[in-house]
């Protein structure tokens, strides 16, 4: 059979026999062949995240439960936050991903998650295990809705997020400072009396909502087809956004146990 389609032509105008046998040659092959992964593509995949994402996870449980047992005391996780803060600006504004700044950080942040989770369940006992539960619902729950449609990272919905967010960090600090003085002291690290419930309940609120904004731009990634490497770029996105989401139900479930 011919073909005057020049791209079809080297196929099509060949005799039918060296046709078929080559078909079926391509056809066997591409049978036998594994299905393609980021290792064969060497771009990013959902599987690269979910596995980057649960190692990094994985790691700071470990460097977590040491911190807990060996009560190392609230300065290191202040250095443990710091650090991780330093890391997460370096990370987040360099060009070139770096796996190992993204693996220590997540080492940074255990050490911190660790100690600061020490010290709530000595005042508040069972609190570690009701945060992490209400993290894992929150983040369940976000994600059923991203996967559903009903949540989606729109322009609007982002600058809103984005200007809720900084709202939130201004009003935090205000609220930080104003706790020194002695106002609205019993209420968790930011005082202010109601204020400072407020502010948990919208930092949970907050922190939940840019789960969307980590899961969009991951989804994204994978559809523009970015390289392998960016997986742990993504990864961290989700691990700071969790995080932050553990800290702040944690802060507001210590408010509602004081007020009891």
């Amino acid at each position: 059979m011919q073909s005057s389609n020049p791209v079809l032509g080297k196929a099509f105008n060949q005799p039918s026999n060296a046709l078929s046998q080559n078909s079926y040659q391509e056809l066997e092959k591409a049978y036998q062949a594994p299905a393609a992964s980021s290792i064969r593509t060497g771009r990013m995949t959902i599987e690269d995240v979910v596995a980057k994402t649960g190692f990094l996870f994985g790691l700071l449980v470990v460097v977590g439960a040491f911190a807990w047992s060996a009560n190392l005391g609230m300065g290191t996780a202040m250095i443990g936050f710091i650090g991780a803060f330093v890391l997460a600006m370096v990370i987040s504004f360099s060009k070139t991903v770096k796996p190992a700044l993204v693996v220590t950080y997540a080492a940074l942040q255990g050490l911190a998650i660790g100690t600061i989770s020490h010290f709530y369940e000595g005042a508040y006992p069972g609190i570690v295990s009701q945060a992490v539960i209400g993290t894992i619902a929150a983040f369940a729950g976000v994600l059923f809705m991203y996967r559903s449609g009903r949540l989606r990272a729109t322009p609007k919905f982002t600058r809103t997020l984005i200007g809720a967010a900084i709202g939130y960090f201004i009003l935090a600090l205000v609220s930080f400072i104003a706790s020194f003085f002695g106002v609205g002291q019993g209420y968790g690290f930011y005082g202010v009396s109601g204020l400072g419930l407020l502010l948990a309940v919208a930092g949970v609120a907050i922190a939940s909502f840019f789960l969307v904004l980590d899961f969009d731009q991951v989804e994204k990634g994978v559809a523009a087809g970015v390289p392998e490497k960016e997986s742990w770029r993504a990864a961290f996105g989700l691990m700071v956004t969790i995080v932050w989401l553990y800290l702040e139900v944690l802060r507001l479930l210590s408010i509602l146990r004081n007020d009891r």
